[in-house]
């Protein structure tokens, strides 16, 4: 389904993104994966060569300027070019009102989970091919505000209008964009938004990459501007 295509993928080390790049990698995709600890990712990189993909593994922290240009600039050095971005890496945050939301913890979860996906796209669009894909992960709470969702909520509302202009910038170029609302999973920050949940009762990230692979692929190649969510996903 995707052999010849290069995917970089964010937030690669765990849950929803450890998940997309072994589902990547055994359809044939060669893969740039990043996370902010080289010692979670390296482990995830070798399973994912262990199925015959071609991997680059780059530790860094998306929301720094110099990080994402070291990671594309790597991406296509190796691979020459990059046919599909997804935006995934992510922080919660704490679960606390507004009033009591520090300034620091606030500031620091806009640049991971917005202004990350921002850099990531402005650095890799040179880079991709018409056909090329951006798949941003989005949430339940970013078309509608919850209580002490906070700053997670905000940046999921912000990714979804980037989600809207990037679809409309680059629709003469043939790069599509399209956001993808995951569902709850049984991941570790779905544990730490819901500690009395019972993970059992959740389905697993690698039940969950079906519609990740379809905006990967050719077959949504004149699909974008929408909004996937991934377990009501149907071909």
């Amino acid at each position: 389904m995707l052999e010849g295509k290069v995917a970089l993928i964010t937030g690669a080390s765990r849950g929803l993104g450890r998940a997309l790049a072994l589902a990547y990698a055994k359809e044939g995709a060669k893969l740039a994966m990043a996370a902010r600890s080289e010692g979670s990712l390296g482990p995830v990189a070798e399973e994912a060569e262990a199925t015959g993909a071609e991997v680059l593994a780059v530790t860094a922290d998306v929301a720094s300027e110099a990080d994402v240009a070291r990671l594309v600039e790597a991406a296509v050095e190796r691979f020459g070019k990059i046919d599909v971005l997804v935006n995934n890496a992510g922080l919660l945050g704490p679960r606390v009102k507004i009033e009591e939301y520090p300034e620091d913890e606030w500031r620091r979860v806009i640049d991971a989970n917005l202004t990350a996906p921002f850099l990531l796209s402005k650095a890799a669009i040179p880079h991709m091919p018409e056909g090329a894909s951006i798949v941003n992960v989005v949430s339940g709470v970013s078309v509608e505000g919850r209580a002490e969702w906070g700053a997670y909520s905000v940046s999921k509302f912000g990714v979804e209008g980037l989600t809207q202009i990037l679809a409309a910038e680059l629709r003469d170029r043939g790069i599509r964009a399209n956001a993808v609302d995951p569902g709850s999973m049984r991941t570790e920050m779905r544990a730490a938004a819901y500690p009395e949940e019972d993970p059992q009762t959740r389905i697993t990230p690698e039940e969950n990459t079906a519609v990740f692979l379809y905006l990967a692929s050719d077959e949504s190649r004149d699909v974008t501007g929408q909004r996937f969510k991934a377990q009501e996903f149907q071909r």
